[in-house]
């Protein structure tokens, strides 16, 4: 019953298929602000969960414009190429973030991260 407003960023957890696209099932997680940290409000909603991310270390690239499915998979291709077969992190998943309001038509900010093992 009350209203928390925009949070940044808005992360979804893309689970790659072979070819690198997405699968059907995605996550999309919201940041609870500060203010709610410490007592969460419970969902009224069954498909809504909240559950604390722990910390993490990423490996992460940043690109401009209104993403869409086809540029976090780019993206995410990029980054696996630049990383080479040195770098440990989960393949299984990865997080697209995008960290700007609907209206905001430039400067927009959106970011890959593949979690390090």
């Amino acid at each position: 019953g009350v209203g928390m407003g925009m949070t940044a960023p808005v992360s979804i957890t893309a689970f790659p298929a072979e070819d690198g696209s997405f699968q059907q099932k995605v996550k999309v997680s919201l940041r609870i602000p500060s203010q709610f940290q410490d007592n969460p409000p419970c969902p009224t909603d069954e498909s809504i969960k909240i559950e604390e991310r722990q910390g993490m270390t990423i490996y992460s690239t940043q690109f401009g414009g209104y993403a869409k499915e086809a540029d976090y998979v780019n993206y995410a291709a990029k980054l696996k190429d630049a990383l080479g077969s040195d770098a440990v992190y989960r393949k299984d998943f990865y997080l697209c973030n995008g960290y700007d309001p609907p209206m905001k038509p430039y400067g927009r900010r959106n970011e890959v991260w593949f979690v390090k093992e």
